[in-house]
């Protein structure tokens, strides 16, 4: 049951990803500029040659012309016509998303594909990722037990301080005054050199923990109102009636239904992390996959746009589909 359940979601990724891919290949195609576009002006011969070694001479959607040109040619053939009509920009891309290829990237006039940057830039911004919901977790449940636990004291005003706070305040705002507190007050680099991004430094440090700033804060606050709900029910009071010692009763009982609310949203939100925030990658000059983002959108490099966007909402995608999975596990009634 839960292999065909897995099996079904599964297969709702191929409408998903042919939603995300079509909705962004028409609005990316409807911004002004191309990806040729340079202060310099290029030449027209140029121009032109490198519009059709990529396609970009094609039509957006559908290639009437190529009919129009097969018929008048003699053509009655129809599975030719039909080819010739679907030879356009939209559906060779889909074409090569159906065999893996995202293609070349346009900025670098094809000597280098999607696929090629993404795998050199995604490490280091999923280790970038790893950072921050580590961070995230380990701080972000424990302090919203606690401030369950303890309502109303001390530490329920601090969960909820250092919660509101990480929530209310931009991550891009956090980012500049870590930058800035660290090298005036204490003498510290949080602009690194490339190579310190090799391997698994303390430089993933500073980005991972603002990046996972906002969902820390958010978790807290989750966690709290999950556990505060679960506290009074029936089930809680009857493990301590029963004589359960207050370490059991809140592992078994209060921690493992809280966390059913904190997995909802814990598996789209470490997707986010895992595949970077492009403005902490700016401020702390990251040499990954976010940062590469924001260049290609200033590029025009259409595939790189596509190729990033598709690989976020597949994580997403895939993120979400766990989120159901591990329903199952934390919840017996849910496997029911």
């Amino acid at each position: 049951m839960l292999l065909s359940f897995i099996v079904r979601r599964v297969l709702w990724l191929i409408p998903v990803v042919l939603a995300v891919t079509t909705i962004t290949f028409f609005l990316m195609h409807q911004t002004p500029g191309g990806p040729w576009d340079r202060e310099k002006p290029v030449a027209k011969a140029t121009l032109e040659a490198l519009n059709a070694k990529f396609g970009l001479n094609k039509p957006v959607w559908v290639n009437v012309a190529a009919v129009r040109e097969r018929w008048n040619s003699g053509e009655r053939n129809p599975l030719r016509l039909t080819l010739a009509f679907l030879d356009s920009q939209y559906f060779r891309y889909l074409w090569g998303l159906v065999r893996l290829d995202l293609g070349p990237s346009y900025r670098s006039k094809g000597t280098e594909s999607v696929q090629s940057i993404l795998w050199r830039k995604f490490p280091t911004t999923a280790k970038v990722g790893l950072v921050a919901t580590a961070f995230a977790v380990v701080v972000g449940i424990p302090l919203g037990v606690l401030g369950a636990l303890r309502q109303n004291s001390w530490i329920d005003y601090l969960s909820l301080t250092v919660a509101t706070l990480g929530v209310s305040v931009p991550s891009f705002v956090i980012g500049v005054l870590v930058v800035i507190g660290l090298s005036q007050l204490f003498g510290v680099k949080p602009i690194r050199a490339p190579e310190e991004w090799r391997g698994f430094s303390a430089a993933y440090l500073a980005p991972g923990i603002v990046l996972g700033l906002g969902t820390m804060s958010y978790l807290t606050r989750l966690t709290r109102s999950s556990m505060l709900e679960v506290i009074r029910q029936d089930y809680v009071r009857t493990a301590r009636a029963k004589g359960l010692s207050e370490f059991r009763v809140v592992t078994r009982h209060m921690i493992r239904n809280a966390l059913i609310a904190v997995v909802t949203v814990l598996g789209p939100a470490v997707a986010g992390l895992v595949t970077g925030s492009f403005i902490i990658e700016t401020i702390f000059n990251v040499p990954g996959m976010g940062r590469e983002y924001v260049v290609a959108i200033a590029a025009c490099d259409y595939s790189m746009i596509m190729g990033t966007t598709l690989l976020y909402a597949l994580f997403v995608a895939i993120a979400n589909i766990w989120v159901d999975v591990m329903y199952g596990f934390l919840d017996p009634r849910i496997r029911g």
